[in-house]
């Protein structure tokens, strides 16, 4: 690969002028996850150094449908930044995007430090104080969502924004491979969905990322948030939708898209 911090100060450019730039493996097709790791790296520093700050960690590409359409066999991760999180009712800005979409996802809030190796979902539901209502933007920052892994992995895994519930329900006494999900778009029902599509269980997402964290120095804390994949199809995002995710126990989520943050 060449001039991973260069790549990366295109990724962050791209960020804030919000003009797409073209994909890294069109002119180097033989980046590969690796490499989408080592732009991120550089480009989260570039991140920290303006004041932002890692409050968790999103994985991506975790149903099968995904992963077939990139052409992988397993999952993605990037870091969840402060500057990226909503509330449950909070005007999400349309400008602030370049191409988003969204989609509803079993976010988990750790209760405990978590590092691999050998983490078992025993273990990782151990650690989960409990689960909140999340719906995830993803975005690209690539010209026409064409990427490939690397263009996506180095791209903080596409991701936009997060907004998540108050309320944190512990996990005991359900399953979340069967909690549900509805999503509707100005009342109108647009997509349903089911735990068990975020890696045959969204605690095994938990218990994969503290494995391959581990691998790099990393744990997960207590606190952090770790959103676990979108559920269904990610749905176009326009200025003056509003949109409502309902959970099965967890209870529902809503944001409206805006023009701006003012």
């Amino acid at each position: 690969m060449t001039d991973a911090p260069a790549k990366a100060k295109a990724l962050y450019d791209a960020r804030r002028s919000k003009v797409p730039i073209p994909p890294f493996t069109d002119a180097e097709p033989a980046l590969d996850m690796a490499d989408g790791y080592a732009i991120q790296q550089e480009l989260v520093s570039l991140l920290l150094a303006d004041g932002d700050r890692v409050i968790g960690h999103k994985v991506g590409l975790t149903s099968k449908p995904m992963q077939e359409l990139i052409g992988v066999d397993s999952p993605d991760y990037g870091p969840v930044l402060a500057s990226a999180l909503y509330l449950d009712g909070d005007t999400i800005p349309r400008a602030e995007f370049i191409a988003p979409r969204i989609e509803a996802e079993i976010v988990f809030v750790l209760g405990e430090r978590l590092r691999g190796p050998c983490v078992t979902v025993t273990a990782a539901r151990a650690a989960i104080a409990g689960a909140v209502a999340g719906v995830e933007i993803v975005d690209s920052r690539i010209v026409d969502w064409r990427i490939r892994l690397a263009d996506t992995i180095a791209d903080l895994a596409s991701q936009g924004a997060v907004a998540v519930s108050s309320k944190i329900v512990p996990l005991d006494g359900f399953d979340a491979r069967f909690l549900g999900v509805t999503l509707t778009r100005n009342g109108e029902v647009v997509d349903t969905g089911a735990g068990a599509a975020a890696l045959g269980d969204p605690v095994a997402v938990v218990a994969w990322l503290a494995n391959v964290l581990c691998e790099q120095g990393i744990a997960l804390e207590p606190g952090q948030l770790i959103m676990t994949g979108g559920l269904h199809a990610a749905v176009e995002m326009n200025e003056g939708d509003v949109f409502r995710a309902e959970f099965d126990r967890l209870g529902p989520i809503t944001v409206c898209v805006g023009r701006t943050s003012a």
